[in-house]
């Protein structure tokens, strides 16, 4: 088991590790959305790459969550057959948001020796969430 303190470390070593093997400026925040940002995470069970709709306002996230649930079929074949549209996803903090993702299970963001299979999980997906953003982004602003 690790410390609060050690994990912390950890977890600051991954993204460190992460930004000098792929530097670059990611899309994340930069949606010019609001209530759209995408994402990755890691935990202790499992890497992510997500567009998460958070906003206090139902309707607003009811409405970018159809959005994204109309092109599903883009989503599917231009991201992953595997991805994933969940209309009240649970986040650890409790907040209930609506998320599109992609999942790597079985990947502990403490064991280094997952870090690469992570790296590559997140070169090689978070692109194709960045393209299908930049190409389908006045539908779902729209």
């Amino acid at each position: 088991m690790f410390t609060r303190e050690e994990s912390k470390q950890i977890r600051e070593q991954f993204w460190i590790f992460f930004g000098k093997r792929y530097p670059r400026k990611w899309l994340l925040y930069d949606t010019k959305v609001k209530e759209i940002n995408l994402r990755f995470s890691f935990d202790n069970q499992k890497a992510v790459v997500s567009f998460d709709i958070e906003t206090h306002d139902e309707v607003f996230r009811e409405y970018y969550y159809d959005k994204f649930v109309s092109l599903k079929n883009l989503l599917k074949a231009e991201i992953s057959e595997d991805i994933i549209l969940e209309k009240d996803f649970l986040r650890s903090s409790g907040k209930i948001i609506s998320r599109v993702y992609i999942t790597k299970h079985d990947v502990n963001i403490h064991n280094k020796k997952n870090w690469p299979e992570v790296f590559d999980f997140f070169y090689e997906n978070m692109p194709k969430f960045e393209l299908f953003w930049y190409e389908y982004e006045d539908i779902i602003k729209a």
